[in-house]
C-alpha cells in the first residue's frame, strides 16, 4: 500500500520557521517536522512538539551556524571546520577528508545528543540540511545510527539527470539501504510547476511510499500548503498523519 507523507525542512531553526510548519501541521497538510537543534528557536520548538506530538526526526546541519545563544565551544569549533570544508565546493561532500573524520563524528554526535535532550528520545528518523548526511564522510564514517530511516536522495525520471549523477544516487542509496529504511521515492514540493510533476508524484503514492520534502517559510509553498489547491492535488489521497514507513529492521545490518 502506498502512502504520502509531507515533511518540513527546518523545525526549530527560528520562530518564523516553526510558526509556519506550525500552521501547516495544524491544518493537516504536514506530516511530520526534520527539527535542527542548537538554533535560535530550537529549545521552544522542541516543547511544542512533545506537547502536541508532532513527528520530529532530527535535521543534522554541517552547513549553517549554529544560532542558538548557548553552543558549547569544542563543538563551535569542529562545525566550523566542517562548515568550512563543504562549503569550498560542490564536489567537496563527495570526497572523504579523514582529517575531518573526528570534527564530523563529534558535530553528529553532539547534534544526537541535544536531540535526545530535547526530545527526550533518541531520533528515529534522520535527513541532513542541505542534505549533507550524504556528504562521504558521514557515508563512510558510518554516522547515522543503524536501523533509522535514513532520508535518501531525490527521486528523478530517467532523462532528468546525467548518467554519471544517476549512478552516483544510486550507490548512496544502495548503501544506506544496508542500514537504514528509506520510503521508496523522494521528492521536493517545488517546483509547483508544471503541475502535471505533482500530479505524477501523488500518483505514486497509490503503491510506493513518497516523501516530498518542503519548507513553509517560502510564501509560494506556504500559500500552497494552507489553501484549497493542496486538496485538490492530492485527489482524494490521505496525508499521512506522521512519517509512515514500513518496517523493513530484518533488512537492515546493524
Amino acid at each position: 500500500m502506498g502512502n504520502l507523507i509531507i515533511n518540513a525542512d527546518d523545525w526549530g531553526r527560528d520562530r518564523e520557521n516553526t510558526e509556519r510548519i506550525h500552521d501547516c501541521l495544524v491544518k493537516g497538510t504536514v506530516s511530520s517536522v526534520s527539527a535542527m537543534v542548537f538554533m535560535d528557536d530550537s529549545e521552544r520548538a522542541g516543547d511544542l512538539a512533545c506537547q502536541e506530538n508532532v513527528d520530529a526526526g532530527l535535521h543534522l546541519n554541517f552547513t549553517t551556524p549554529f544560532s542558538a545563544k548557548k553552543v558549547p565551544a569544542r563543538l563551535h569549533e569542529h562545525h566550523q571546520r566542517v562548515m568550512r570544508y563543504l562549503g569550498r565546493n560542490r564536489l567537496a561532500q563527495v570526497i572523504y577528508h579523514p582529517g575531518l573524520a573526528n570534527s564530523f563524528k563529534y558535530v553528529v554526535a553532539s547534534q544526537l545528543d541535544e536531540f535526545q535532550r530535547i526530545y527526550r528520545a533518541a531520533p528515529r528518523r534522520l535527513d541532513g540540511h542541505h542534505h549533507m548526511h550524504l556528504s562521504a564522510n558521514v557515508m563512510l564514517g558510518k554516522l547515522l545510527p543503524p536501523g533509522t530511516i535514513a532520508r535518501r536522495n531525490f527521486s528523478f525520471r530517467a532523462g532528468e539527470k546525467g548518467l554519471l549523477n544517476r549512478l552516483y544516487r544510486n550507490v548512496l542509496d544502495n548503501r544506506l539501504k544496508r542500514r537504514h529504511r528509506l520510503v521508496d521515492y523522494f521528492y521536493s514540493l517545488a517546483p509547483l510547476e508544471p503541475r502535471d510533476r505533482l500530479d505524477r508524484i501523488v500518483e505514486l503514492t497509490r503503491q510506493f511510499v513518497v516523501e516530498v520534502e518542503t519548507h513553509p517559510v517560502k510564501e509560494v509553498e506556504y500559500q500552497f500548503l494552507m489553501g484549497d489547491d493542496v486538496t485538490r492535488w492530492t485527489r482524494g489521497s490521505q496525508i499521512a498523519k506522521g512519517y509512515i514507513v514500513p518496517n523493513f529492521a530484518n533488512d537492515v545490518k546493524k
